[in-house]
């Protein structure tokens, strides 16, 4: 018994040691591509520094498809988190890592010490058995990263629409303010100067405005419960209504509000509508297309649709089904009358540089016969954030998180994940028709703030970005850079180290000028010259108080700034604080680049004071002929005793020239409420002919042009 008693009392000592002995040990998670293109390094990540002096080619080593040895050139990259593989042939390889790179003895281990990957000249196609096992390797490292506390996959950003083409010219109905000349972008409004095509509060309205003065509905297009349409394309006599389908199904009177017959429960669809508007009073559904995800955006160039939507497959996570349904996106085209079907493996791949379980999928539809073309559809294995179009290519954005600084030895330990360092991947797709091809990637320091981050001249693209943007540790100064990018995306010039201990705001490229704005405590306008790829230097700066969230050109010599106006407020004992007061618009004269000067501000309201201009450049009605700049607004004043007070809501009306701003109309209602009515606030402004129309969910209104009176009102009723 004795004997007994000793031997598990042993027993459990030696389990307690094993026990404690694991956790004492830190997996170090690695992170890696599965696919790499043949003109870039294959760059593989950890959550933990390396110790160089332990990388020898018996420690890290590559080896082909038949197991011999390659001449690959490693080297340490970046914080010492990061390896680099010098570029390879084409071919499938795989990076042997020992666990002695970590310098950490028995008490540190790789999550992973064999790396497979491929070197690709062009992307190819994935079969069956590709995919899945793109798949089991991904739920791997996940399951690895969860147990090691590792660097987490790639993630996904809220996507901002944001616009050098004017809204309007000459023409006598406006137009959706847009980024690019000749690509149209979707909105919630639009107008084809006798009638309003309006999406808000889940269902379209068709209004007519032929007479200003007798406004009317001249149609409304309902939906089934579960569809939130919320953007529109209007093309001649084509209306296109783009939402979000939750809950989807095999679809086939969405549109109404009867539920479809075929339910698939958790699965989100962006569903596309086509309605032959000839007569805007009895539209017609022509065809009804739809793509697993949610809508990144979606463009219209040379009478072809494209769009972009996102999809996360997570049938990896918890032990979920590997079953190949269960992971490739669905589509479904009425036109085909064949219900949900997965996308076909030929029309899969993986984007370079990537290893996750998101798709972004590009769909094309040539809309001169819009219910017969065929739609074309690509799934793309990797996350995409922004995209930028012109008429010819198209670009995507992901991030790339990379491991952060280490932290000193005696830093507190943090109790919570915290953000880290990130790049961007930028991909390159070129457009011909309905064929989107992908061209090119590549990688650049920090991220973007949104579409206006990216602009392609003379077939270069121009990047700015915000490295460092998290805010912590505080000595870790966040600082920007502006890139610039040839055909095949490699880099040619850069500015880099811009504003130390700032952030971007707004960009806007003009020509071979770039103007960005950072802030933290006053507002800098910095003028580029990007005219030599090579060698873009700043010529100018000027620092202001306040910022300007978006940046619109007024000619060549002149462009405005909508944003907000601050303070500097004094703290006993402490750094003065930024406090945010009301909106302002700002005109800067950049006659002179070395010597930029803001020539003329307005300022509107007091803090709390909104506009959707400040997220989206849509909100902005640019009559540019005319010299008149339109936006809505939500106006609040600071109370001593009441503080923020509503005082009204409407839209505002400014009067630009190159001489300084005028107030030209202030259509702005005065709110007996103290707070924002969403029925109420103005969410568009658009005019035809001499008449002004606002766009509310709840209402449009009318005004002559002339006179600014109001000429009528047209309620809804919201369903």
């Amino acid at each position: 018994m004795n004997r007994r008693m000793i031997w598990l009392g042993v027993a459990a000592i030696i389990a307690t040691l094993g026990i404690g002995l694991a956790f004492m040990i830190e997996k170090v998670a690695v992170n890696a591509p599965s696919i790499v293109m043949n003109d870039s390094e294959m760059r593989v990540t950890f959550s933990s520094p390396l110790d160089e002096s332990g990388l020898s080619g018996e420690e890290v080593y590559v080896t082909d498809e038949s197991g011999e040895k390659v001449d690959a050139a490693i080297q340490v990259a970046g914080n010492g988190q990061a390896l680099e593989i010098d570029p390879l042939p084409k071919g499938d390889y795989t990076l042997h890592i020992s666990d002695e790179v970590l310098g950490g003895g028995l008490f540190k281990t790789l999550t992973a010490n064999r790396v497979p990957f491929s070197i690709m000249d062009s992307l190819e196609p994935l079969t069956k058995k590709q995919l899945t096992d793109y798949f089991e390797r991904l739920a791997k490292r996940m399951k690895e990263q969860q147990e090691g506390f590792g660097i987490f996959a790639e993630g996904e950003e809220a996507v901002e629409e944001s616009a050098s083409a004017d809204s309007a010219g000459a023409s006598e109905h406006s137009a959706t303010n847009v980024q690019e000349a000749g690509v149209d972008e979707a909105d919630s409004v639009k107008t084809d100067g006798s009638y309003i095509y309006s999406a808000m509060e889940g269902e379209v309205v068709i209004t007519d405005i032929r007479n200003p003065a007798n406004l009317s509905t001249a149609s409304e297009i309902t939906f089934w419960e579960h569809v939130w349409p919320d953007r529109l394309f209007l093309q001649d006599d084509l209306l296109i209504v783009l939402g979000q389908r939750y809950g989807a199904a095999d679809i086939q009177s969405s549109s109404e509000k009867s539920p479809p017959v075929e339910m698939m429960p958790h699965i989100e669809m962006t569903a596309i509508y086509f309605y032959d508007i000839s007569d805007p009073a009895n539209p017609e559904l022509v065809r009804e297309i739809s793509t697993e995800g949610h809508l990144n955006s979606a463009r219209i160039a040379n009478g072809v649709l494209y769009f972009v939507t996102n999809v996360y497959k997570m049938a990896y996570w918890n032990g979920g089904s590997l079953e190949e349904d269960n992971l490739r996106p669905f589509l479904y085209d009425s036109k085909n009358d064949s219900g949900l079907q997965p996308i076909p493996y030929e029309q899969l791949t993986i984007l370079p540089g990537t290893l996750e379980g998101a798709y972004s999928i590009t769909s094309a539809v040539d809309l001169d016969d819009s219910a017969q073309n065929e739609l074309m559809t690509k799934g793309f294995l990797g996350s995409s954030e922004q995209l930028y179009m012109t008429e010819e290519t198209l670009y995507l954005t992901a991030t790339n998180y990379v491991p952060a600084e280490s932290e000193a030895e005696d830093a507190p330990e943090m109790g919570f994940w915290g953000p880290q360092d990130a790049n961007t991947g930028i991909f390159k797709f070129l457009l011909d028709g309905t064929a989107v091809a992908f061209d090119a990637s590549a990688e650049v320091t920090g991220t973007l703030l949104n579409q206006f981050s990216m602009d392609e001249h003379e077939g270069n693209l121009r990047v700015a970005t915000t490295e460092h943007n998290w805010g912590f540790p505080e000595e870790q100064l966040s600082e920007n850079q502006l890139f610039i990018l040839d055909k095949d995306l490699n880099v040619t010039g850069s500015v880099e180290g811009l504003a130390r201990g700032e952030r971007i705001y707004s960009v806007r490229f003009m020509g071979d000028k770039a103007y960005v704005v950072t802030f933290r405590e006053t507002d800098p306008l910095f003028v580029i010259d990007v005219s030599d790829p090579a060698a873009p230097e700043v010529l100018g700066e000027l620092k202001i108080p306040g910022f300007s969230n978006y940046l619109h050109p007024l000619d060549d010599q002149h462009l405005i700034g909508f944003g907000m106006e601050t303070e500097l407020e004094p703290v006993k004992g402490a750094p003065p604080m930024v406090v945010t007061k009301g909106m302002k618009i700002s005109l800067f004269d950049v006659t002179d680049p070395l010597n930029p000067i803001e020539e003329d501000v307005e300022l509107i309201g007091d803090a709390g004071t909104y506009s959707p201009i400040m997220h989206d450049h849509k909100a902005l009605l640019a009559i540019p002929d005319r010299n008149l700049y339109g936006f809505p607004v939500a106006i609040s004043r600071e109370d001593r005793e009441m503080g923020m007070e509503l005082e009204s809501q409407g839209a505002f009306l400014l009067e630009i020239t190159a001489d300084g701003i005028e107030r030209e109309a202030d259509l702005t209602v005065s709110d007996e409420n103290d707070y924002f009515n969403s029925f109420e606030m103005v969410e568009r402004i658009v005019y035809s002919g001499d008449s002004l129309y606002t766009v509310a969910p709840g209402k449009i209104a009318s005004y002559d042009m002339d006179s600014y009176e109001q000429t009528d009102v047209l309620e809804y009723t919201i369903q």
